[in-house]
């Protein structure tokens, strides 16, 4: 078998594939071919200069740069390069937007050419994922946090012109009809319904701790997920709002992970009303005879809650617990309805969640100052209390009202 020869330059020194010299004045050329197949050539008068910029060339195309800026790029591969960008994301919010990106555009929207999109098609898809995908408003609005800066960041790189998304998720809540974004609160019945299905169940009583303080202090469920020994101060009744507890997947895995609230407002101090104090001494007082929870996390020990694997509960486990306990206390209400001809009060299916909407309803129901709801529910601006929660029932508004007529004299 013939033995190829080297290619080599004027001093003797082997070139690679690709690269030649020109003997009529030394200059060294690198040929390749971009990838839309046109041949393109590139330039240098010493061949360590070249080959630093066949490097370059070799990263930028991994990168996708020629097929970003040349207009090809797919919105996945503007979603990718994106997130390469966002070095200082919070390693929770990275995750979720991963999550949904892959779950509901990278498959079908996301393949389509960034230059290709217009307004129309984000809107048709936008009503896509509502109306045959079921999505919520809120979702959407998650998947559009994700959309938006992508294209943004076409738009300031000269690849496009305009943002397609720019006003599509404004349009598509005023008009698809949908309720924004609105968890109902448990009634009252309702509520002391479900308490009361766990406290006098001997098969869920060990959940009774936890759902007392989810609802008696209005708390996000990571942040009581969360909740510390010493985040209690039992002297001075109040709980301490300080981090979150998120359990998010990542590289095909699931984890716990601590991050601190996105505002300011976040950061609170919940004073503890009498039953949630009692529960939580008497927690105390319980795991300092069995043992307390010994899980470490991110440097953080001495949680409250914990399985009994010695863990944390995850907010899937909470929820699948709601489901088991609203199930059989259901089935138990309608036959001694029944027996007693009466009507049943049912416990609607509902989320881990929708205890923080109950709480905030009953706040709403007792305490006219928003103020004071906004910094217990620890909101970063007052409309998000006034849009979302405020939420009032028909018995609500009959007390109301019969309370008015007593200061009305219409006699």
């Amino acid at each position: 078998m013939a033995k190829v020869k080297q290619r080599k330059d004027a001093k003797g020194r082997v070139l690679q594939k690709g690269e030649t010299q020109r003997k009529t004045d030394g200059m060294y050329i690198y040929r390749y071919t971009d990838p839309y197949g046109k041949r393109c050539y590139v330039y240098s008068k010493d061949l360590f200069t070249l080959r630093e910029k066949e490097q370059k060339l070799v990263r930028d195309q991994m990168d996708g740069l020629d097929t970003y800026v040349g207009g090809y790029a797919t919105i996945n591969m503007a979603f990718d390069r994106y997130m390469n960008t966002k070095y200082n994301l919070r390693e929770t919010t990275r995750s979720n937007y991963i999550y949904m990106f892959d779950r509901y555009v990278r498959d079908d929207f996301g393949n389509k050419k960034i230059v290709d999109v217009k307004y129309t098609e984000v809107k048709l898809f936008y009503y896509h994922l509502l109306n045959e995908r079921n999505l919520a408003v809120n979702t959407l609005e998650t998947i559009n946090t994700v959309l938006h800066p992508i294209f943004d960041m076409a738009v300031r790189d000269d690849i496009i012109r305009k943002n397609p998304v720019d006003g599509v998720i404004t349009e598509i809540k005023k008009n698809s009809g949908k309720n924004k974004g609105v968890r109902h609160a448990l009634t009252l019945e309702q509520q002391r319904a479900f308490i009361d299905a766990i406290r006098y169940s001997p098969e869920f009583v060990h959940w009774y701790p936890l759902f007392v303080t989810l609802l008696g202090t209005g708390g996000r469920v990571g942040e009581i997920i969360g909740l510390r020994w010493k985040d209690v101060d039992f002297k001075n009744r109040c709980i301490s709002i300080n981090h979150s507890v998120t359990y998010y997947t990542r590289n095909g895995s699931s984890r716990f992970g601590v991050s601190l609230p996105k505002t300011k407002a976040g950061i609170r101090s919940i004073p503890m009303m009498d039953t949630v104090y009692d529960t939580l001494q008497n927690e105390y007082e319980r795991q300092k005879r069995e043992g307390f929870c010994v899980y470490e996390l991110e440097g953080m020990t001495g949680f409250i809650f914990s399985n009994k694997l010695g863990s944390l509960h995850n907010p899937h486990c909470i929820n699948l617990a709601i489901k088991r306990i609203s199930e059989a206390y259901n089935a138990r209400e309608i036959i001694e309805a029944k027996r007693e001809k009466r009507e049943p009060v049912i416990i609607p299916h509902f989320s881990c969640h929708q205890l923080r909407h109950t709480f905030c309803s009953r706040l709403c129901e007792n305490e006219t100052n928003i103020k004071v709801i906004q910094e217990i529910m620890g909101h970063a601006n007052v409309e998000t209390t006034l849009d979302i929660y405020t939420e009032v029932n028909y018995k609500k508004k009959e007390e109301s009202l019969e309370e008015l007529s007593k200061k009305i004299d219409f006699f």
